[in-house]
């Protein structure tokens, strides 16, 4: 008989353990000699274990092909509801098939095709708040999840040498499809010990000051750095602002402008306000399929233009924070995709994409003189942006893209700004 203990209470298990349940899962069985296999949990009779020794297995994820096939995801979006449903009902069929023998396997295949279907249209329609609520989902997979996932040997550096280790921002160095890189990241916590430990993923001045630290060490020893950008923004306390939070992204906006290495970022969640570009600086920037990269969040910008964080649907709608948005922008250089249905529904396969894109721009990026990877970064940065002048009325797009030694176009006298 199997069980599981899920926040210290000993249960009967579900018939699927998601992904990101299995570090609050923990399989019991008795001390039998039994194989139990590591992705799955039969549902058995009984409520309570039979008196007996029990040996803790640690649980792992579900594969690639279960999530593909509709494994179940707890935490419901309410425009996914109705998929939820199917899936339901894919699951009850399962079990049903398990315990009375009978074939339900045409009636399954016919709800998972459409599940696929009605899976692809709503994802290919979301709105802009959406896409937000997506980038936040609570089972998407995190910096740790990556590090997991895409790394070896993964050697985590602390501090900054000043005031103390900001767990909102992990450094160290690791390896990704065999090359050596300095990996930074924000990290937000999956459950409520790791969100106050980490501040919800929200930096300090200390955390930008150690990932500065090490992206100089990694300079000092031709290591490319690898940024994973996952925040809601850098912290906005009081103790932040009497540390001196908008001096430390500052200088690290600075630094990283001109930093002798190569150095890649990708917005893997959240990529929100200053506490994102605190370590996106960077020759290539990427965006995960589903995530997002603003300026302020849409609740703020709600609060702040109209009085009311209620209009964020609004807020998402104007700001253009969706990948294809800012890559029309020129605010970033690549989308990198994700499975059908988010990361949160298979973390393996959005990891690999992740690791390809790394690994291949990785090489691009060793072949150019490092002279020639600053000249590029700087012009990188200097187009970035675009203005309008209006002539007779008639507003039209003036050349934004500076150069090194251009001279800068002025605007005219009615001319309106944006950016």
């Amino acid at each position: 008989m199997f069980y599981v203990r899920f926040r210290g209470r000993i249960e009967t298990p579900p018939l699927h353990v998601s992904e990101t349940e299995c570090t609050n899962f923990s399989c019991i069985r008795r001390s039998t000699g039994v194989t139990i296999p590591r992705y799955w949990v039969l549902r058995r009779s009984g409520s309570r274990p039979p008196r007996g020794r029990y040996t803790q297995v640690s649980m792992t994820t579900q594969t690639s092909s279960q999530n593909r096939a509709g494994g179940t995801v707890p935490y419901v979006l309410d425009f996914e509801k109705p998929l939820a449903r199917m899936e339901q009902e894919i699951h009850r069929l399962e079990a049903s098939q398990a315990e009375s023998g009978r074939d339900f396997s045409e009636v399954i295949e016919g709800i998972r095709a459409q599940l696929a279907a009605a899976l692809k249209e709503a994802y290919a329609n979301l709105s802009p708040w959406e896409h937000v609520l997506v980038a936040r989902h609570p089972r998407r997979p995190l910096l740790r999840d990556y590090i997991r996932l895409i790394t070896d040997d993964f050697c985590e550096l602390h501090g900054d040498r000043l005031y103390g280790d900001d767990r909102a921002i992990l450094c160290g160095f690791a390896r990704i499809a065999r090359q050596r890189v300095m990996l930074i990241g924000h990290q937000k916590g999956r459950d409520t010990r790791e969100k106050i430990e980490a501040n919800f993923g929200c930096a300090h001045p200390e955390g930008y000051r150690k990932a500065l630290q090490k992206m100089k060490l990694a300079a000092k020893f031709k290591v490319p750095v690898v940024c994973l950008i996952d925040t809601p923004g850098a912290y906005p306390g009081v103790e932040a602002e009497q540390r001196g939070i908008a001096s430390a992204i500052a200088v690290n906006l600075m630094e990283l402008s001109r930093l002798p290495t190569p150095i890649l970022a990708v917005v893997i969640g959240e990529g929100g306000s200053g506490g994102a570009l605190g370590i996106a600086v960077a020759d290539q920037v990427a965006a995960m399929e589903y995530s997002y990269y603003s300026v302020i969040s849409p609740e703020g910008c709600g609060a702040i233009l109209w009085k009311s964080g209620e209009l964020a649907p609004r807020a998402a709608e104007a700001l253009k924070l969706r990948p294809t948005d800012l890559k029309k922008l020129g605010l970033i250089d690549t989308i990198v995709k994700e499975p059908m249905g988010g990361a949160h529904r298979d973390p393996q396969a959005a990891a690999a994409n992740l690791e390809a894109w790394i690994a291949q721009t990785l090489r691009d990026l060793k072949r150019p003189r490092i002279e020639t990877i600053l000249r590029r970064r700087y012009d990188r940065l200097r187009s970035i942006g675009s203005f309008f002048e209006s002539s007779e009325g008639q507003e039209r797009p003036a050349a934004a893209r500076g150069r090194r030694g251009a001279a800068t176009p002025q605007l005219a006298t009615t001319g309106k700004a944006a950016t």
